[in-house]
């Protein structure tokens, strides 16, 4: 999280104007709602954020019951079972899944026979009122042409072909996607494959962007199927192009959560419950949801106490118990430290250039090796959080990029001789700001600074589009051949306070279009998300970490260490509802 001040302009997001596709600022009216090719003509607007109050925050896969990112079953019935009829002009075989023996699908770009409702090598199929459902026209993503499915009824279809003369394991489909939102589902996915499916939902698209997806299943006796399926209402849309299969699965290895604030919540009577109400300690929910890394934030010397060495090694004790691994983020500072300010500890004030780097030295030796040695050692470190500008400044700033190189070294030689398993990131905000990731990266590498992870915190509603977001995630990791991490993420599941403080999102035209403020809207911005940093080309997208799930509204637990008395203005986002429950958006955290 960053406040606003000092912070880089960036990319924000169309607000959310209702559940149904209407023309978004950058697209021109033609093929907005009929599911034809927008096209962008604007720029994106700047934005900022604060954690709180006075200090802006920097800034999924739906499951089904309860489910996962992407919707696995041992079997994914073609369109729930229900009585399906062949489009129009399909060729004879068009009761099932035509077959590709190479491997690879056939006609996967969708450019083998002009515009067409029975595209070569494919089948569609639909449950009853099959017109117009399944058909290819122009405006595909990297080719002339795509896959529509469309209908001025409401529709169920699927576009299938099955693979034939794999080798047995674990393969992955990708398709570049775009989408109406609003449909009751679309997805990809992988079926019939004999060791089980998955399918992944499609994201809405409003900025007109393409985004690649994926799915992964384990194949059994040499054949699968890939189905891309759409149940959607009068109007709505969804364009598929440009599909692989791969061998090899895409899966987050990270699924965490920042619970910096837990304990503190705690003492001033925070209570969390399960969905179905049994009361719990909150890392027992979070950990039996699937959540593998636990974020703690570490502040030199704050004036309420918290965030702590002492604190984080206490908390680190209670994660290690739940399962999770520990993730450490060094602020070097009392309080809040982000784009919009890296103020130096008091202690540290004062000191010379040479000095502050002892002080990082030393400070970050001196948490790691203590967690080490009492035996939580912290699976990742960030040197710094959100230090798009720098940390310690006016010394560490990117106006003295030799300095800041310093700094930053001392911090990793440290964490490297405290504990020499860490991995180590470099953290910035601006997660769809590809210019400014490069720009500040490129220069860390050019400085010889020590990183094994890119890490970078994403809001839509505060850094534009999810195609922005993959977008630098794609550049990110190619370019450095590191892996890409979403250190931080989040979304209101209503717009309604939890306590006095009007919360960072708190009207509905600051949210992202496609996603209400609703537990639901909450949970596929979260899937979409993660589905985005699965689909990291390489395997290299790490994982996603939500910040504070568990920074519920209680008195005396704000934002503010100095105050008491203020309020966090982040309740809404959440994992627990008002009532103390889990949300269904913790379900996304399962393997």
């Amino acid at each position: 999280m960053h406040d606003e001040r000092g912070t880089i302009p960036h990319g924000t997001a169309s607000p959310a104007t209702g559940r149904h596709v209407t023309t978004a600022p950058g697209v021109t009216s033609q093929d907005t709602a009929d599911g034809t090719t927008p096209r962008a003509t604007g720029s994106r607007a700047a934005a900022a954020h604060t954690p709180a109050a006075s200090r802006t925050a920097s800034a999924r896969r739906t499951p089904a019951a309860r489910g996962g990112r992407t919707l696995r079953a041992t079997a994914v019935p073609a369109l729930g079972g229900l009585l399906l009829a062949v489009l129009p002009a399909l060729p004879a075989q068009a009761a099932g899944a035509p077959e590709s023996a190479s491997g690879s699908p056939a006609n996967a770009g969708f450019e083998a026979d002009g515009e067409t409702a029975a595209p070569s090598g494919w089948t569609s199929t639909a449950r009853g009122n099959a017109a117009g459902t399944a058909f290819t026209e122009p405006g595909g993503h990297d080719g002339g042409r795509r896959l529509t499915h469309r209908a001025d009824h409401a529709y169920r279809v699927e576009t299938s072909q099955r693979l034939t003369g794999l080798d047995d394991g674990p393969y992955t489909v990708s398709a570049w996607v775009r989408s109406s939102g609003g449909q009751k589902s679309a997805t990809i996915a992988l079926r019939d494959c004999g060791a089980g499916s998955e399918r992944t939902q499609l994201p809405p698209t409003a900025d007109g962007a393409w985004i690649r997806i994926t799915a992964s299943a384990e194949v059994r006796g040499g054949s699968c199927t890939i189905a891309l399926t759409s149940d959607a209402r009068p109007g709505q849309w969804a364009h598929f192009d440009d599909i692989t299969l791969t061998p090899g699965a895409a899966a987050l290895s990270v699924r965490g959560g920042d619970v910096s604030t837990l304990a503190k919540n705690e003492v001033f009577g925070a209570r969390y419950r399960h969905a179905d109400g049994t009361e719990d300690d909150a890392l027992s929910v979070l950990g039996s949801a699937g959540m593998n890394y636990a974020r703690l934030k570490v502040w030199v010397d704050p004036v309420d106490g918290y965030n702590t060495k002492e604190r984080v090694l206490a908390m680190a004790q209670r994660i290690r118990a739940s399962g999770m691994q520990l993730f450490v983020d060094f602020h070097y500072s009392d309080a809040w430290a982000d784009p919009g300010k890296q103020n130096k500890p008091a202690a540290w004030s004062g000191h010379s250039y040479q000095q502050l780097r002892q002080d990082v030295y030393d400070h970050t030796y001196d948490v790691l090796s203590a967690l080490a040695a009492q035996g939580t050692p912290a699976g990742m470190v960030q040197i710094g959080n959100e230090i798009n500008g720098g940390m310690l400044w006016p010394e560490g700033s990117i106006d003295n990029w030799d300095q800041l190189a310093g700094l930053l070294k001392s911090g990793a030689e440290a964490a490297r001789a405290a504990s020499p398993d860490t991995r180590i990131a470099l953290h910035l905000a601006e997660g769809g700001d590809r210019e400014g990731t490069r720009w500040w990266f490129d220069r860390a590498v050019a400085h010889d600074v020590p990183f094994d992870v890119v890490a970078l915190s994403y809001y839509g509603y505060w850094h534009g589009p999810l195609s922005g977001l993959q977008a630098n995630l794609d550049a990110t990791a190619s370019r450095y051949g590191k892996p890409v991490l979403v250190a931080e993420t989040a979304y209101a599941h209503t717009l309604e306070n939890g306590d006095d403080l009007a919360n960072n999102v708190g009207t509905a035209d600051q949210l992202v279009d496609g996603y209400p403020a609703t537990p639901q809207g909450q949970a596929a911005n979260l899937r979409d998300v993660m589905n985005v940093v699965e689909a990291v080309p390489g395997g290299r997208g790490l994982g996603v970490v939500y910040w504070e799930p568990a920074w519920t509204a209680v008195e005396g637990s704000g934002w503010d260490p100095a105050d008491p008395e203020s309020g966090n203005a982040w309740e809404n986002q959440a994992l627990f509802g008002y009532d103390e429950r889990a949300l269904p958006a913790l379900d996304l955290f399962a393997p």
